[in-house]
């Protein structure tokens, strides 16, 4: 209840709606920054804007609109200048990028000592190298909300240049977009961003909310679309959440919702559905499983060409223990790959035809890498019984056919036709 109370006094309400808005603002915006690997030049951007917030107050005094333009300012000439480094010097990019962050990010701190020591002057540094969301006013949020609209606005209008030059800046070049000037209104957008979250993570967590969130939806999607929404929502419930938090636990919020995000980054890591840590896990697991069966249905086929198929044979060719041969004949029992009888086990026709398979991919491939890749015979057994588990009937197909339709192997086996 207490939590509720606190939610419906204006002060939290402000800090509500501009904690969402970064949030939403700068997972969409993130997503293009990392995409071309511009996240040290977010982390740039956001400390080389403190020089502006220094000289907007020695000429404007305490102004939400005078921080944000002298932000900007700040911002295009530290993305200006380490561009004319790059392209101008024998500096390494990442080096530019240093040299001139922190140049910048020294001025500021000197000028805010400076003015500090002033009297009548409070201007906290930490309120803007971590941000003061409690703090929120009217007019940060008519700020925020302003940038988030023109940010949001612009990679909607622009999103087919955003893509192009992200994706394919050659072909971009040849399409008359001009690449630079995307790559500069990228640097405005993303001033704009840091200025706005000012307040609500302050500049030193503010990449941490650029990055996190568009690093979490690319583990989830590979649609740049998708990943834009996921992004956004990301960064939506990580403010959300790290406010709430906050205020439950009476901390920092920037810093806690920054941890919020790094968590659910953690949990995709883990759990998405195809490029998380648990699903590849299984992923390989079933995969090597697989190619266990398969070992034992091509030995099978061997064994029954001499005789009978038994457990003791099966174990002193393959070299497996007698747990994963067994696991691996009842899953072939299960498939009506093999038949149990009184002295072991006998293929059945589409057994037959499944081991035909593997041996076809396998001396097809032994046949390609000598024709083709110029290996000899003894180089080539081990890389075929790798890949004879991978190949595709596609592959083989045109493997097949580019070979002019073998009937032998390098050996002198014959090749299973299809």
């Amino acid at each position: 209840m207490e939590l509720l109370e606190v939610l419906q006094s204006p002060w939290a309400m402000r800090a509500l709606i501009a904690s969402s808005m970064v949030g939403i603002m700068c997972g969409v915006l993130g997503c293009f920054i990392v995409l071309r690997n511009m996240a040290l030049i977010g982390d740039a951007l956001a400390h080389a804007i403190l020089p502006g917030v220094v000289f907007a107050f020695m000429l404007v005094g305490y102004s939400v609109f005078g921080f944000f333009l002298g932000s900007a300012i700040a911002g295009l000439i530290a993305a200006v200048v380490m561009t004319w480094i790059q392209q101008n010097s024998n500096t390494k990019n990442d080096a530019a990028i240093g040299i001139v962050f922190t140049a910048m990010f020294s001025i500021g701190v000197m000028g805010i000592s400076k003015i500090s020591k002033s009297d009548g002057v409070h201007l906290d540094m930490k309120d803007f190298l971590f941000g003061n969301v409690l703090g929120v006013s009217d007019q940060d949020l008519y700020l925020t909300t302003a940038v988030t609209v023109f940010v949001l606005g612009s990679i909607a209008v622009f999103y087919r240049y955003l893509f192009a030059t992200t994706f394919q800046p050659v072909i971009a070049k040849t399409m008359g977009i001009s690449v630079e000037m995307v790559h500069y209104f990228l640097m405005l957008l993303l001033s704009f961003a840091v200025v706005a979250s000012l307040r609500t993570v302050g500049i030193i967590l503010v990449v941490a909310m650029l990055i996190t969130p568009a690093s979490t939806a690319l583990l989830l999607s590979n649609r740049l679309q998708n990943v834009l929404g996921i992004s956004a929502l990301v960064g939506l419930v990580s403010s959300i959440l790290g406010l709430l938090l906050a205020i439950q636990f009476n901390t920092t919020p920037g810093p806690a919702m920054v941890v919020v995000a790094t968590s659910l980054y953690l949990l995709a890591v883990f759990f998405a559905p195809k490029q998380g840590l648990v699903f590849r896990y299984f992923q390989r697991r079933s995969l090597l499983k697989k190619i266990r069966r398969e070992d034992i249905l091509k030995q099978s086929l061997r064994l029954n060409e001499q005789g009978t198929i038994t457990k003791t044979a099966l174990l002193e060719k393959l070299g497996l223990t007698s747990a994963s041969l067994e696991s691996g004949l009842q899953d072939l029992l299960k498939k009506e790959f093999l038949l149990t009888t009184n002295g072991g086990y006998d293929l059945t026709e589409p057994g037959k035809q499944a081991a035909d398979k593997l041996v076809r991919a396998h001396r097809l491939w032994e046949t390609y890498l000598v024709q083709q890749m110029g290996l000899t015979e003894e180089q080539i057994h081990e890389d075929a019984e790798k890949y004879e588990h991978l190949l595709t009937d596609e592959i083989l197909d045109n493997v097949d056919e580019h070979l002019g339709f073998p009937t032998t192997d390098p050996h002198g086996s014959p090749i299973p036709p299809k």
